[in-house]
Order: structure tokens, then sequence, then C-alpha cells
């Protein structure tokens, strides 16, 4: 990877053996893609999550966080958004949530594609 080191999609818990080695190959590669087409800084909010740590942070129980499919990314203004999701789009992701603070993408091959949503309770 270009942009980001492997630490940084490890799971926070300090229980579980981290789970940086989880992560889709294809996800970190588009994700590296996209932050070169963007020009920006991509801070990783959340990559791999064990499932205790995903059901204390409020997970959904089929997160794709769980096997290595998603990331958050921190996003706080309006401008970084658009920039973010173009790029993230030209590359090829396909399934993007839309929070305030933040985008999460993934790859995940079990879940419908070409979808754009709001965390769950709405933004």
């Amino acid at each position: 990877m270009r942009y980001f080191e492997a630490s940084e999609f490890a799971c926070p818990c300090g229980h579980c053996d981290g789970g940086a080695g989880r992560m889709s190959p294809s996800l970190l590669e588009r994700l590296d893609a996209a932050r070169d087409v963007a020009g920006l800084p991509f801070v990783v909010n959340s990559g791999y999550r064990c499932p205790a740590h995903n059901r204390a942070v409020g997970g959904v129980a089929d997160s794709s966080h769980t096997r290595g499919y998603a990331v958050d990314i921190r996003c706080v203004s309006s401008r970084e958004r658009f920039v973010m999701l173009r790029a993230l789009l030209e590359v090829g992701f396909r399934r993007i949530e839309l929070a305030p603070t933040w985008l999460h993408v993934d790859c995940d091959p079990d879940k419908p594609g070409d979808v754009a949503f709001y965390p769950r309770g709405g933004v």
C-alpha cells in the first residue's frame, strides 16, 4: 500500500489479534487508488473489528468490518466528502454509507451493490 500502514486497519479492542491482516486485498487496493485520485489524506476511523468490538460500538450483526470488507474514513466537510465520494466511486466502490463525520465504504460480496445509505437512525 502506498498511502496506508496495516496498523491503521487493526481492531482497537486490545483483546483480539488485531486483525489487520484480515482486510480484503481488493478493498485495500481500491482504497489506496481512491486516496491517490482524491489527493486528500484518508484517515481510517475503523477497519477490521472483532465481533466483540463490533458489538461494543453498536455495529450491525452482519457488519462487513468483521470480515475485513469495510472501512470508515473520517470526513468532516462537504467539500472533502464530495472529493472523497467522487474518488471512491471512480475506483469501483459501490457500497457507501454517508454520515456527518465519516464515510463507510465496503466491497462485501454478500451485500447488494450500487447503494448509498445513511447510518441506522438517519443523519
